[in-house]
């Protein structure tokens, strides 16, 4: 390269530390982690339970979780196109492995929305009252029982494909600190690190392609 052209993202010395995320990004991030596991637990716990009660105090947990990280998740979009910063990839990330982190995120956002729609469909399709944060909702639609079991199946698939989009993108985030030793997690998690450099390596590029791995 040329020192009169231009720095590239792509190109960012392999021995510097990244800039981190943007706080509010950061925050988001480990809401939504925690809001999606204490889903998984909801859920897992119902199926174990014998207790009718129980499982219908978690059913509503989980419900009022789902409709929480809908939200989340859009808020969490809308700030990511607008003001979010975002650091450039690692600069020994190849173009196909960038490709697999680009999709596996895709595939987490599309989820994180479609999971709470399949789930509260089969519950408005059940044509029964139906409890959400602290309020009781009366029936909206009548029952159709063929539609709610769609819901429903659709709702357990997606809960499958989140479970391994979560997995491997937690593996992948603990592959590159601990194995890779790279500053992956590190640019989710500033405060693993002792200091971190807060500049922006290329004048615009942490609003350019970033990370997700960590995200």
């Amino acid at each position: 390269m040329n020192a009169s052209e231009p720095p590239s993202a792509d190109m960012i010395p392999t021995n510097s530390l990244r800039p981190p995320f943007d706080s509010v990004t950061i925050c988001l991030h480990w809401a939504t982690v925690l809001i999606v596991l204490a889903m998984f637990t909801s859920a897992w716990l119902r199926s174990q339970s014998q207790d009718d009660a129980f499982k219908v105090v978690l059913l509503q947990i989980h419900r009022t979780l789902g409709v929480t990280i809908w939200v989340t998740t859009g808020f969490r979009l809308a700030w990511r196109l607008t003001n979010a910063k975002l650091p450039p990839f690692p600069a020994t990330m190849t173009k196909a492995h960038r490709t697999v982190v680009q999709w596996s995120e895709y595939g987490l956002y599309a989820l994180l929305l479609v999971q709470p729609v399949t789930g509260m469909g089969a519950t408005l399709s059940n044509g029964r009252p139906f409890a959400l944060f602290l309020w009781r909702i009366q029936p909206l639609v009548t029952e159709d029982k063929a539609l709610s079991a769609t819901f429903h199946l659709a709702h357990e698939i997606g809960a499958w494909a989140l479970a391994a989009l979560v997995a491997g993108h937690a593996a992948a985030a603990l592959v590159h600190h601990f194995v890779l030793g790279d500053d992956v997690l590190e640019c989710m998690a500033p405060v693993i690190t002792p200091t971190r450099c807060t500049e922006e390596f290329i004048p615009g590029g942490v609003r350019g392609e970033g990370n997700i791995e960590a995200r």
